[in-house]
């Protein structure tokens, strides 16, 4: 990656809530603590999925995978979050902030990609139960999986490779707690309308498309559902994927309103809560959905516990 020579800014400041100045002791603990239940969470259901033979399956391996990722992706942003409202420095170097935007943006098109492959995974269960076992092996679940994580870091690495080619002479304040592509932009001096094009249907194909696959795949799965003769098959179908419709819900929602929905509505305080909330809120729902609505995960943190209890 080569950094164009016309940059004359070095340090760029996150500007966060730091014009909180009386509550920022009690947002540190808050976001502390959701970070911690986060981090525990999402960690818990990675073990119990490699501990617990029971989800060894193609459902939870997906789920072990989407675990892991959201540790991943609030680390990005979380850690720098904490600091700012401990630290009066609020500087970042050029060289953090692209690197914290590339793997933001590469972990937030990877789960777009894995929630998608999830769907999938629901469609052939419900709507091919009779070859779901031989059509979703575990080399073809890795194969999907590696293909997500992939394709996630090398298209984000052709959006955010543009990013050094611009030039940034001031002002350098993004008035957000990490680094967003969209902010960037607004800094540069260079008005590349080419830039911003590219960086919007770049980001609509790995957002939007994974969407409308998530979409069409449920409109399958409703239909195959509604023909099930028993009420209560139709309710054992329909809890698979009401956990994972949900984290999709969440997910989406809280995406399309920050970055679909014209900005011209939405003040700036307002742009940062919901950045807020599907960087650092919304990871904490997935471990809480699934273990709360899942009968099998819990019968395998019950039996890690009575193992536990029984080696003390």
């Amino acid at each position: 990656m080569q950094w164009k020579n016309q940059t004359s800014i070095s340090k760029f400041i996150l500007l966060g809530f730091g014009n909180l100045n009386e509550g920022q002791i009690l947002l540190f603990v808050m976001f502390l603590v959701i970070y911690i239940l986060t981090l525990a969470g999402n960690l818990l259901i990675v073990m119990l999925v490699v501990a617990d033979q029971h989800l060894h399956t193609p459902m939870y391996f997906f789920l072990g995978n989407l675990s892991f990722l959201e540790i991943c992706y609030t680390s990005v942003t979380a850690p720098r979050l904490l600091a700012g409202f401990l630290i009066e420095d609020r500087t970042i170097s050029f060289r953090n902030c692209i690197t914290q935007l590339y793997f933001f943006s590469s972990l937030a098109c990877i789960e777009c990609f894995l929630l998608a492959v999830m769907a999938y995974d629901r469609y052939l269960a419900i709507c091919n139960p009779l070859s779901y076992k031989v059509v979703m092996n575990f080399r073809v679940c890795l194969q999907l999986v590696s293909a997500s994580w992939i394709t996630g870091f090398l298209a984000t690495a052709f959006v955010v490779g543009m990013v050094p080619q611009l030039s940034f002479c001031g002002p350098k304040e993004i008035d957000n707690f990490f680094c967003d592509m969209e902010e960037l932009l607004k800094l540069s001096c260079t008005k590349s309308s080419l830039a911003e094009i590219i960086v919007l249907v770049s980001c609509s194909l790995v957002s939007l498309v994974p969407f409308f696959f998530i979409v069409v795949s449920y409109i399958f799965i409703l239909s195959a559902i509604l023909q099930i003769a028993s009420s209560a098959g139709r309710q054992k179908a329909f809890s698979t994927c009401a956990s994972h419709l949900l984290v999709v819900s969440l997910y989406y929602g809280t995406i399309m309103i920050t970055y679909v929905v014209p900005t011209a509505q939405w003040s700036p305080s307002f742009h940062k809560a919901m950045s807020l909330m599907y960087t650092v809120v919304t990871p904490i729902f997935n471990p809480i959905i699934y273990s709360l609505r899942n009968k099998e995960v819990k019968e395998a943190f019950r039996k890690v516990v009575v193992q536990n209890l029984c080696m003390v």
